[in-house]
């Protein structure tokens, strides 16, 4: 059974920055894509960033394209969303997802999910 745990979450001044971790185990880590999801109070769960199986390819949203940057480190079991520039509309409970092989921003399509972790960007 594959297990994914968020970390790194927190509190941060707009224009700061913060990387959160997403842990993974099960024997089936390495076929697995593992993207970030966001959601705010009153908001829609949404895709930020996913980071595929194999070689890696990436994905982002839009909306945090050249801010955020996801990386994965195989030897560790684990996934790091980079979050620089951080601006208020950012502030919501991060969650990262696993499914199989290839990327998607549809959250109906993940099979496993962490617990997530509070990202708030205030002064």
């Amino acid at each position: 059974q594959l297990q994914l745990v968020e970390s790194g979450g927190g509190l941060v001044q707009p224009g700061g920055s913060l990387r959160l971790s997403c842990a993974a185990s099960g024997f089936a880590w390495g076929s697995y894509a593992i993207c970030w999801f966001r959601q705010a109070p009153g908001k829609e769960r949404e895709g930020v960033s996913c980071v595929s199986s194999g070689i890696g390819s990436t994905t982002y949203a839009d909306s945090v394209k050249g801010r955020f940057t996801v990386s994965r480190d195989n030897a560790k079991n684990t996934v790091y969303l980079q979050m620089n520039s951080l601006k208020p509309e950012d502030t919501a409970v991060y969650y990262c997802a696993a499914r199989p092989v290839l990327c998607s921003d549809r959250p109906d399509n993940y099979h496993y999910w962490g617990q997530g972790t509070q990202v708030t960007v205030s002064s």
